[in-house]
């Protein structure tokens, strides 16, 4: 890959703020598709839920991309196969303990502590290089930090680690590794479409297996399979939040540093905050399960200006990196 100019680095800044946008629609529409698992589907715990929930939004993702894309993939290289069987391993990982943890714990607690990649980011880097980022690194990750407990209504008296917090907590570490794994050097020359196929396919085989152990005996799915929310919340899921924002990020993140990216990833709390706002009762309305809408408060505000500030700040001293312009 060229190296970056200024004006890319800028449009992948706004592109990673849209992928933000797509995956803010995703945190409602999860929670009601697991809502309506629940009603029609009794008995599934939650991993069979989180199963159930993955592997058909990355299975059709795969397909629809690989037939928009079936020349390209006469020609994989050998650094486009590794790059994406990576990408799939931790993006799964990420996504099955955060989304299994999300059902044991507050949806606070468990958006402040994903986001604590953006703090190990650059202390993995600086431990890496044996350097220290700039100072605006980390007044930038403590504004975010700040902003998510704000924006979260974190209450620290009751902050505890039990499995949902712990399952949080390693999913982070996960997306960590995957936010670092795009951006390894050797993979500058990669496509990133057919990358991003062979991330979906592994995803989807990863969640397929997921969904085999821990099925529940004689679990009936034609329920939800003939559920027309469902399958329309699916086909969403698909589409916005999954070939939207994982095809944008994998183009684009390479286009700025690890560190930059994690603090503009935590941008995705304020849209899910906006979307929280009137999406529950319209999914709630559709499927007929009790999800309400959540209220406007000085937590918005005050949370959202954190992590916007935090953003403007490390865009005022970027982080350098080789072929990315500061």
């Amino acid at each position: 890959m060229n190296p970056t100019t200024p004006a890319q680095h800028r449009q992948a800044i706004w592109m990673l703020l849209l992928a933000n946008l797509l995956w803010g629609v995703s945190f409602p529409l999860i929670k009601t598709m697991a809502l309506l698992q629940v009603r029609l589907v009794p008995g599934s715990g939650t991993w069979f839920i989180t199963a159930c929930t993955l592997l058909p939004r990355f299975a059709l993702g795969a397909l629809v991309l690989a037939v928009l894309c079936r020349r390209m993939l006469r020609t994989l290289m050998r650094s486009e196969w590794r790059q994406g069987l990576g990408l799939g391993l931790f993006a799964m990982a990420g996504m099955t303990f955060q989304n299994d943890g999300l059902q044991l714990t507050s949806a606070s607690t468990s958006a402040f502590l994903t986001q604590f990649y953006a703090i190990m980011i650059p202390v993995w880097l600086a431990l890496r290089a044996r350097l220290l980022p700039p100072w605006t690194v980390w007044v930038s990750c403590g504004l975010v930090l700040a902003g998510v407990a704000v924006l979260a209504r974190l209450d620290w008296h009751d902050l505890k680690l039990g499995r949902g917090e712990l399952e949080t907590l390693v999913g982070s570490v996960f997306f960590m590794g995957q936010i670092l794994w795009l951006e390894r050097g050797e993979f500058s020359g990669n496509r990133a479409l057919p990358v991003t196929i062979i991330m979906f396919a592994v995803m989807a085989v990863a969640a397929a297996g997921l969904g085999f152990l821990v099925a529940p005996a004689g679990v009936n799915l034609r329920p939800l399979l003939g559920n027309g929310s469902w399958l329309g919340y699916t086909l969403v899921l698909t589409t916005l939040c999954t070939l939207g924002s994982f095809t944008i990020m994998n183009v684009w993140q390479p286009r700025m540093s690890a560190t930059e990216a994690g603090l503009l990833y935590c941008s995705e709390p304020v849209f899910t905050a906006v979307m929280a706002m009137f999406l529950p009762a319209w999914f709630a309305a559709w499927s007929a399960v009790g999800y309400a809408n959540e209220t406007m408060g000085t937590n918005l505000l005050i949370g959202g200006g954190l992590i916007t500030a935090a953003n403007v700040l490390v865009q005022l001293k970027p982080v350098r990196t080789p072929g990315v312009p500061a």
